[in-house]
């Protein structure tokens, strides 16, 4: 039963961990399309702002200081967010699942 548990919790860790790169990079691409204006009725636009904007919403409501000097500093930090979940809790569930 412990290799089987082991093997899901390291199956469980690692979609995590695609879910969450895919989305760095939703992100990353979401944010360097407000630098050049695209169309918005673009599907891929809307696409991109369908999976971000409601998160980066929240960030704004959450931590009203994230827009500053006309600069929207919300996908910074969805990126960091991103990046202390794939390190703190990934990483936890892959070394559980290693021990296991």
């Amino acid at each position: 039963m412990g290799i089987l548990f082991s093997n899901i919790l390291g199956a469980v860790a690692m979609v995590l961990n695609i879910l969450l790169d895919t989305y760095f990079w939703i992100v990353i691409i979401a944010a360097a399309l407000t630098w050049i204006r695209p169309d918005p009725y673009n599907p891929i636009v809307r696409v991109l702002r369908s999976l971000t904007e409601p998160v980066f919403y929240r960030v704004r409501k959450w931590l009203p200081f994230t827009y500053a000097g006309g600069i929207d500093f919300s996908p910074v930090v969805v990126i960091v967010a991103i990046w202390l979940i794939n390190g703190i809790v990934v990483k936890t569930l892959a070394d559980f699942a290693a021990k296991v």
